[in-house]
């Protein structure tokens, strides 16, 4: 049993009757909405969407919730929004399926709210904490949930200030990696992060003190050799109760991609919450699964709205070619993942 569980009260993912986590992101549809965009006027989607990624074989869906869709100030939860909320959490009860709720996300840049980008850092800080208090309002208590993730990919400046909170366009012109801080003024990076991380789980304490909390870690390991992690760092991660990290094999490479996973184990459970045949095939990500599988609780593919018959009617789409090969792959192989115990980290 884990420090933290011990705290909490909670078995968490160490205990070995836990079965593997094998999930799927929920970030956008087929045409890159983010969900708020259309999970009011096109709920049957939604609800229809859940349905697909349970018949594929998902235990848990990670879904990406905006900043801007949830306050409509520093200190003004939206109440539409949260209602919302729980309304997709009575749905993944129904369904069987668990959520990881990562938040704070600006995907969309341009319809990040202006009110928020003015904020300093404290003040930023502060509407973050308001974010959570909130959304963990309506979830505690829910069977359904399996973790809150603060951040999708936050990051820290260099030496030098930055001016903008988001570093640059990334995959799909989506912004999916986020600062937490524009200028360290004479800080540590670890001390930055410390005391970010730790507020926003304060806030989240005080509506939920059991579902366990993370962090969506970038694995500098991965990119640079030698590094090692951050967020899961004893020094700033201290209060996190798992350890999330993003992984994206290189064909080829799947033994330098397993060296870089290695370094994130500890006591802590390790997810690999993002995964996909970006940049390699399907064997050397199976490669890649099967290694690591005696280590970690689980993988979280990608699912966008579109069932492997539906991704098979466009035969002369790449994308559409290696995601449906993709939801093969999950289909197939998830009675064998997620039907037996996860062994201890």
């Amino acid at each position: 049993m884990l420090r933290a569980a011990s705290l909490l009260g909670l078995p968490l993912l160490a205990a070995c009757a836990q079965p593997a986590v094998w999930g799927l992101n929920y970030d956008h549809d087929r045409d890159g909405r983010l969900l708020e965009e259309y999970w009011v006027e096109e709920w049957d989607t939604v609800v229809a969407d859940f349905g697909e990624m349970r018949d594929l074989g998902a235990n848990l869906v990670r879904i990406h919730l905006q900043l801007g869709s949830f306050l409509r100030g520093p200190d003004e939860p939206d109440p539409a929004a949260l209602a919302q909320l729980g309304r997709l959490v009575r749905l993944a009860e129904a369904s069987g399926l668990r959520l990881d709720l990562t938040g704070l996300g600006c995907y969309h840049k341009a319809e990040v709210p202006a009110w928020y980008d003015r904020l300093d850092e404290a003040a930023r800080w502060q509407a973050q904490a308001r974010f959570w208090e909130a959304v963990a309002a309506v979830c505690a208590g829910s069977p359904a949930l399996h973790c809150y993730d603060l951040m999708n990919e936050p990051v820290l400046p260099g030496a030098q200030p930055e001016s903008d909170w988001l570093p640059g366009e990334g995959f799909a012109g989506k912004h999916f990696v986020q600062r937490i801080s524009l200028d360290l003024a004479g800080r540590s990076r670890e001390e930055v992060a410390r005391a970010w991380v730790d507020g926003l789980v304060a806030a989240i304490r005080r509506q939920d003190p059991r579902t366990p909390i993370t962090v969506g870690e970038i694995p500098w390991a991965f990119v640079f050799p030698g590094a090692g992690p951050f967020f899961s760092a004893p020094e700033v991660g201290a209060n996190l109760d798992l350890t999330s990290v993003h992984f994206y094999p290189r064909s080829g490479a799947v033994d330098q991609a397993l060296a870089a996973l290695a370094v994130y184990r500890s006591a802590k459970p390790l997810l690999v919450e993002e995964i996909f045949p970006l940049e390699c095939g399907i064997e050397d990500l199976d490669a890649f699964i099967e290694a690591s599988r005696p280590w970690t609780a689980g993988y979280v593919g990608f699912y966008w709205g579109e069932t492997i018959e539906e991704l098979g009617r466009r035969p002369d789409d790449l994308a559409a070619a290696i995601t449906r090969e993709w939801l093969i792959y999950f289909r197939d192989h998830s009675p064998r993942i997620r039907g037996g115990a996860r062994p201890s980290p």
